[in-house]
């Protein structure tokens, strides 16, 4: 992304704005395209021979093929459209969503169930504690 938006000062934040959203169109129309059980198959069957019939950024195959999710989503994806590849896999959005955080699935469970992430250190830059 290009830098001067006001919300590019919020740490570890990706927004999903018009400018990652012409990023990640094909990314993000091959997550589409998931909806449909033959190309579920076919993506299952033969998955860089499926990723190259799309015209995305070979990073962003790769990312795909490396079910990096948190890479997608700086590549331009969509998580509503990125549900489709985990949801393929039999995946839960929850698993998906522990594995982006780096927690398990349990922890990440917990953690929602207690009230979510602390704003500690997910703040603007400039308004962080030092300590």
């Amino acid at each position: 992304m290009t830098g001067g938006k006001p919300y590019d000062n919020v740490p570890g934040t990706v927004i999903f704005d018009a400018e990652m959203s012409r990023r990640g169109y094909h990314l993000n129309q091959f997550c589409m395209s998931l909806l449909k059980a033959v190309n579920r198959e076919r993506f299952r069957a033969n998955e860089r021979a499926y990723l190259d019939e799309w015209a995305m950024s070979e990073e962003q195959k790769q990312a795909v093929l490396a079910r990096d999710y948190n890479k997608m989503i700086a590549l331009g994806g969509n998580i509503y459209f990125l549900a489709k590849i985990f949801a393929t896999d039999g995946k839960s959005f929850q698993y998906a969503a522990a594995l982006m955080t780096g927690m398990s699935q349990e922890d990440y469970a917990n953690m929602m169930l207690n009230g979510g992430r602390s704003a500690e250190n997910n703040r603007y830059k400039g308004e962080q504690s030092d300590g």
